[in-house]
């Protein structure tokens, strides 16, 4: 398929989505890089209004993120029905280590997610995981999902739409229109951005405001920023930014909440912090201008000239899909015991969107191989032999 062209930054988890999406369909593309070619970017803007991306044109078609309906009805084949020893559900270091475990106990597998990695994509660095001093999350992923991709297990780039128990199995439904069938679940569908919640949000998403500062980041250049958020991603964030922004101001509604080396770290690099603020409205109509900050002492209130916003506030259980079928407490999160397992017999979770404190990358990983093990025991286990209701974790 001639003409298609998908506009990307070098850093970006969503364009290389989009690529793997088209490759696997063999759909033909031109990759524009608009973090190198500024005539480019304003070409991508021009055509779609966006100021992030990834962007993919066909024709008269313009299709904006990862959309993996839209690029299923545009690019896509039908896909028949799926049957599996186990569907797992999220595409990030829980869903990816629990992918090597199944497979390499033979367990027929298919994982499912919208983007590969998730948070650890979006890290500028990580530097607390075992192995590595220091590594991009963006490289620590791509070895994550090399690792994956070197068993036999499928893996299918698509947003699940629902979950649910039918005729003894686990059918899983994607917004691209596939089913899967297995006789075991393990989800690990990790959080969602949260967002400010003020009018006018939606709207300038991708058009000034920014929720992948490694993606968008290349696009700002020489243009004022500001950053919300107070702990250590949006501390990093911010000092990321310096090197492409003219000038950077974080927003944070209370005392930083970050690791030490970061307050020197923006120190240094000359960031203006304001806190206690918070940001109140925003302004622009094709694209962000200006935001009006509060502060939470005093409400006096300014305007800041800005022309981008990058949101760093903390993120949500992705967790809405599965209220039906599991049980979750308060937060959204996913109850699960010591084990992984949930309230459902063969139906286990790990990750950042469960119960367990800790969120992190090697803890998620950990988890993801523990719930692994636990699927493959089910499915040992003889047929009709009862199986335990797991106890859960407050």
């Amino acid at each position: 398929m001639a003409g298609v062209k998908v506009y990307t930054t070098e850093n970006c988890p969503y364009c290389r989505m989009v690529q793997a999406f088209l490759r696997k369909n063999d759909v033909e593309f031109e990759i524009v890089d608009v973090g190198k070619d500024r005539e480019a970017a304003r070409e991508m803007i021009a055509l779609s209004g966006q100021r992030g991306v990834p962007v993919t044109v066909f024709g008269d078609e313009v299709i904006v993120g990862f959309d993996a309906r839209r690029l299923q009805e545009v690019f896509g084949t039908p896909a028949a029905a799926t049957v599996c020893d186990v569907t797992i559900v999220g595409g990030g270091p829980a869903g990816l280590t629990a992918a090597v475990y199944c497979a390499r106990k033979r367990m027929k597998t298919v994982l499912v997610a919208e983007n590969i990695g998730g948070q650890a994509a979006w890290n500028w660095a990580v530097e607390n995981y075992m192995g590595f001093s220091t590594i991009s999350g963006k490289e620590l992923i791509r070895k994550f999902e090399e690792q994956a991709r070197g068993f036999d297990v499928h893996l299918e780039l698509d947003s699940v739409t629902s979950v649910k128990k039918e005729d003894g199995a686990f059918l899983v439904r994607t917004a691209g229109g596939t089913e899967y069938r297995s006789r075991t679940l393990i989800l690990a569908p990790g959080k969602e951005p949260r967002r400010l919640g003020l009018p006018g949000e939606d709207r300038l998403m991708g058009k000034g405001i920014s929720i992948c500062a490694v993606c968008d980041a290349p696009l700002y250049r020489d243009k004022p920023v500001a950053v919300v958020g107070g702990g250590n991603a949006a501390l990093q964030t911010a000092i990321e930014m310096t090197k492409f922004a003219s000038s950077v101001t974080l927003i944070a509604r209370g005392a930083l909440r970050c690791d030490e080396i970061f307050l020197s770290r923006a120190e240094e690099a000359g960031i203006r912090t304001l806190s206690p603020h918070e940001v109140t409205a925003l302004h622009g109509d094709a694209a962000l201008t200006g935001i009006t900050v509060r502060d939470r002492e005093t409400g006096e209130e300014m305007n800041l000239d800005v022309e981008g916003l990058f949101l760093s506030i903390g993120f949500a259980p992705n967790t809405e899909f599965l209220k039906d079928l599991v049980a979750l407490n308060e937060r959204g999160e996913i109850l699960i015991d010591e084990n992984g397992r949930t309230n459902v017999p063969g139906v286990f979770a790990a990750g950042d969107a469960t119960c367990v404190k800790a969120k992190q990358i090697i803890v998620a990983a950990g988890d993801g191989a523990k719930a692994a093990l636990e699927a493959h025991e089910y499915l040992e286990e003889l047929v009709g032999k009862p199986t335990k209701e797991p106890a859960v974790c407050p």
